[in-house]
């Protein structure tokens, strides 16, 4: 019966280590993409293929900018309205969620004067 009990506890550990390499295959995939955070940003994306679990580190002067996460109407209208997180460390680490994920500087006017990013990750 001993052997029994040691075959069970080796089956359920080897169940659990093949489980945690499942759960983390998605997570090991991930990229991190160095966003330059500028007047520049909308054009970044271009040419990129992007997907859920993806990284984005935004570079940036937290003096003079900031990156807020908001919805397609802030983006648009350049508020922060439906904003879900304002970012102020400089270095900033976004994980991407699926579909198109927006992000502004809400200061000083620069959303319009082209400091807005939307990136849509599969």
């Amino acid at each position: 019966m001993a052997q029994g009990r040691g075959s069970a506890a080796q089956g359920f550990t080897l169940g659990f280590l093949v489980l945690c390499l499942l759960l983390g295959a998605d997570t090991a995939g991930a990229a991190t993409y160095n966003v330059d955070w500028s007047f520049a940003a909308g054009s970044w994306p271009s040419g990129k293929s992007f997907r859920a679990g993806d990284v984005l580190v935004f570079s940036y002067n937290p003096a003079v900018h900031n990156v807020v996460a908001v919805d397609a109407g802030g983006y648009n209208s350049c508020r922060g309205s439906g904003a879900t997180h304002t970012y102020t460390s400089g270095s900033d680490r976004v994980t991407l969620v699926p579909g198109t994920n927006y992000f502004i500087c809400s200061l000083s006017g620069h959303c319009g004067l082209g400091m807005k990013m939307a990136v849509t990750a599969n």
